[in-house]
């Protein structure tokens, strides 16, 4: 994602966070970092809405929601991690005799 030119300028320069060159407080270089955190705190709003909806309408079509998310959680995760938890958890059900 590109920056614009005000959030190029917000970033870390070799002065202090807390003051600038006179001893006060950077409040220009601080604004420009609370007003991308917004901005990005809007876009995750939008973007959460957005995947809500895209679970809406896979219930639609008859799809489980609760299990498509599951399946989105262990795509995420490696291989190896993946099967160290599925191993894991066969181990646990066994242990409680819950697997026939």
């Amino acid at each position: 994602m590109a920056l614009s030119a005000q959030e190029e300028t917000a970033s870390p320069s070799n002065t202090s966070p807390k003051t600038a060159g006179s001893g006060t407080i950077a409040a220009g270089q601080l604004k420009a970092f609370i007003q991308r955190i917004e901005r990005l705190e809007e876009e995750k709003t939008a973007l959460t809405a957005d995947i809500r909806e895209v679970y809406a309408e896979a219930k639609g079509t008859g799809f489980e929601p609760k299990i498509m998310r599951q399946v989105v959680r262990l795509r995420k995760l490696e291989k190896a991690d993946r099967q160290e938890q599925e191993a894991l958890l066969d181990l646990y059900l066994h242990a409680l005799g819950d697997l026939v």
